[in-house]
């Protein structure tokens, strides 16, 4: 069976996850995963990270607070299985576009920074995840400037 399929049948069974929540894209499950591992990177999943998670995966990956909980639920058992970021990239897609890469990069610096610190893990974190998007270091520094709810780039096809 393969990893994500395993992965898919853990979740469900250890968050209760069903029905609506199965459809998720695995690409919006690889991001959020990765926004997940940004913010338990410290050690600590504060809560304010907690929440600035939850309305980045509702703003963009999920339709309601409902979906986005469940999605974060699948990403958290994802991330906790996985536990390398660069597997996780592996599962984004290659035709995504440098701007898309630029905005979950922008993603994870909201996360980093949602309890008002980027800590060293973090901030090494998000640039290594940066990196291995295949973004330079301006872009990565571009995105960390506008690494807030208020400034992140939307998508038009992000639901609402």
């Amino acid at each position: 069976m393969p990893l994500l399929a395993r992965l898919r049948a853990y979740a469900a069974e250890a968050f209760g996850v069903t029905g609506r929540a199965e459809a998720v894209d695995d690409t919006h499950l690889a991001a959020t995963a990765l926004l997940v591992h940004v913010a338990r990177v410290d050690g600590i999943l504060a809560p304010a990270e907690a929440q600035r998670l939850a309305k980045l995966v509702q703003g963009r990956y999920a339709v309601d607070a409902e979906a986005a909980a469940a999605l974060v639920a699948r990403a958290s058992a994802f991330d906790t299985e996985t536990r390398d970021i660069t597997s996780l990239v592996e599962m984004m897609p290659h035709r995504m576009d440098e701007a898309e890469r630029a905005r979950l990069v922008a993603m994870a610096w909201t996360v980093a920074g949602a309890d008002g610190v980027v800590g060293e893990f973090e901030e090494a974190l998000v640039c290594r995840l940066g990196t291995l998007l295949g973004l330079d270091e301006a872009a990565v520094a571009g995105a960390r400037n506008c690494g807030t709810l208020e400034g992140l780039p939307d998508r038009a096809d992000a639901p609402r």
